[in-house]
C-alpha cells in the first residue's frame, strides 16, 4: 500500500508571499509628467542658489550644498511640511526634498501632485495603499518621486532635474574614495 504524502507548505508559503507584499514597496511605474515645471516654484534647474537673499544654507560641502527658505515656515502647495529642502550640485539647483507626517498631508500632497502633474490611475505597478507606497511623475526635465511608510505616517518627495540628480551620485563617489 502506497500512502500520500500530504504538502502543508502551500498555505504558509502564499501566506509568506502576501506578507512580503505588504512590508516592501512595489516597484512603481512612472507616470508621465503633465506639465513639467523645469524647476521648482520660480527656479529653474541650474540657476545658483548662493546669492538669493530669501535662502540660508543649511549644510555646505565642496560638492552640495543645501539651502532652505529663510523667513518662512516650510509648507508645500499650501501644505505645511516638516521640513524642505532646495539642494544644489556644484553651485547649480538641482532637488528638492520635502518631508512630512501624517495620513492627512500625505494624502492632501497626493492629491496636489495629481492635480499638476498627472492622474495615478490605472497605471500599472502604482501602489495605492499598504505599508509603504510609491508614486512617480516622470518629464522631459524633471522627475517626482513620493515615498510614504503607512506604519509611522512619514512621507517623502523628491523633485529631480534629472539631467542634474545623476551628479548626486557622481559626487558621493568622488569624494568616498
Amino acid at each position: 500500500m502506497i500512502r500520500q504524502q500530504r504538502n502543508y507548505a502551500g498555505p504558509y508559503v502564499a501566506l509568506l508571499g502576501f506578507l512580503l507584499c505588504l512590508t516592501y514597496p512595489v516597484l512603481a511605474h512612472a507616470v508621465p509628467m503633465v506639465n513639467d515645471p523645469n524647476g521648482f516654484q520660480n527656479l529653474a534647474w541650474g540657476v545658483t542658489l548662493t546669492a538669493r537673499p530669501d535662502l540660508e544654507i543649511t549644510r555646505a560641502g565642496p560638492h552640495v550644498n543645501e539651502y532652505r527658505l529663510r523667513e518662512s515656515a516650510p509648507s508645500y502647495a499650501g501644505i505645511p511640511v516638516e521640513s524642505l529642502r532646495l539642494l544644489s550640485v556644484d553651485e547649480q539647483f538641482a532637488r528638492v526634498t520635502i518631508h512630512y507626517q501624517g495620513e492627512d498631508r500625505h494624502k492632501q500632497i497626493l492629491a496636489y501632485l495629481e492635480r499638476q502633474f498627472g492622474s495615478l490611475e490605472r497605471v500599472p505597478g502604482q501602489m495605492m495603499r499598504g505599508l509603504n507606497q510609491q508614486y512617480t511623475w516622470r518629464g522631459t526635465d524633471t522627475e517626482i518621486n513620493v515615498t510614504y511608510h503607512a506604519n509611522t505616517e512619514r512621507g517623502f518627495v523628491f523633485i529631480d532635474s534629472r539631467s542634474l540628480a545623476p551628479r548626486f551620485n557622481d559626487r558621493i563617489t568622488d569624494s568616498a574614495e
